[in-house]
């Protein structure tokens, strides 16, 4: 019996932590090709083009971002350098078979509450932020492309995320670190189980995709406070829980329907085994934390 091929594909950002899930959830499942930046420079057109001439590549998952959604994430010139690592791949579409783009929220103009937004909404409002902006105009484009998929993420957590930003991971390291829980404000968000996501990147790898763009979001709404105290009660010791404003942030939240009538019978992890689980990950390498990166508090 001939021995099945696996598909070949790209994974710009793999050292992020998206990146680094996808290759240890199915990297025995796809061959991964995860070059460095040393290795390839993706503002560098020409060696874009080189690397997908001496690739035979099935599917390009483009997770790499300069910058972020948040203020300690600002990179000056971040919007040109998104733009032209974008083009830099389209560019090369004649040499894969399908791309997957990860989207966000912010796409919607997150300037206002964003309740259970659907797919219908994009396009009647841009993005205030620069960040938005970017990934509204990389959505716009793809909407004329042939085999590509926008994966718009509200809210995500996991292993590997940076817990300095991150409100979920800082809450638990926070908690292992006899710290308080702290947040500017209490927001409601639609977050998704790392693991959850990427079986939804792999579904997308190996069906071709109804739409072009999909909320990924589990279609429930949770808010920090609740988090908070979630996490409480799966410690050791309850933290104390620290509110700098009171009332509520802008909601940032989505209707899933569309994903959920492609991806039919898709079941999202429990979410407290999820919150447990990550909890005991934290718990397995509290060695490596530094408590005083929180003495500045920047949750």
């Amino acid at each position: 019996m001939a021995r099945e091929v696996k598909r070949t594909i790209l994974l710009t950002g793999a050292s992020g932590y998206i990146g680094r899930n996808i290759v240890e959830q199915l990297g025995e499942k796809y061959r991964f090709l995860t070059p460095r930046h040393k290795e390839l420079e993706l503002l560098d057109t020409s060696a874009v083009d080189g690397y997908f001439r001496n690739h035979i590549i099935d599917v390009v998952i483009h997770t790499a971002v300069v910058g972020g959604s948040r203020p300690g994430e600002h990179v000056a010139g971040a919007l040109e350098q998104n733009l032209r690592i974008f083009f830099n791949i389209i560019r090369n579409q004649h040499r894969y078979k399908k791309l997957i783009v990860f989207g966000s929220g912010a796409e919607y103009d997150k300037s206002r509450p964003l309740r259970k937004i659907r797919e219908g909404d994009f396009g009647k409002r841009i993005p205030q932020d620069e960040y938005g902006f970017f990934k509204f105009a990389e959505s716009r484009y793809i909407e004329c492309l042939e085999n590509t998929v926008i994966l718009r993420i509200f809210g995500i957590f996991g292993k590997y995320e940076d817990y300095a930003l991150r409100f979920i991971s800082n809450a638990m390291v926070k908690n292992i670190l006899s710290l308080p829980i702290t947040m500017y404000q209490n927001v409601y968000f639609d977050y998704v189980y790392i693991k959850d996501f990427v079986r939804i990147v792999d579904y997308f790898i190996t069906h071709k995709a109804k739409k072009k763009f999909y909320n990924i979001g589990r279609g429930r709404k949770i808010d920090l406070i609740t988090l908070a105290k979630k996490i409480n009660r799966i410690s050791d010791q309850p933290s104390k829980i620290i509110i700098k404003n009171p009332g509520l942030n802008k909601e940032y939240t989505c209707d899933n329907t569309q994903l959920m009538k492609e991806i039919k019978h898709f079941v999202f992890t429990d979410f407290d085994k999820s919150l447990l689980e990550l909890y005991e990950y934290y718990k397995g390498i509290k060695h490596s934390f530094n408590k005083k990166e929180f003495i500045t508090d920047k949750a």
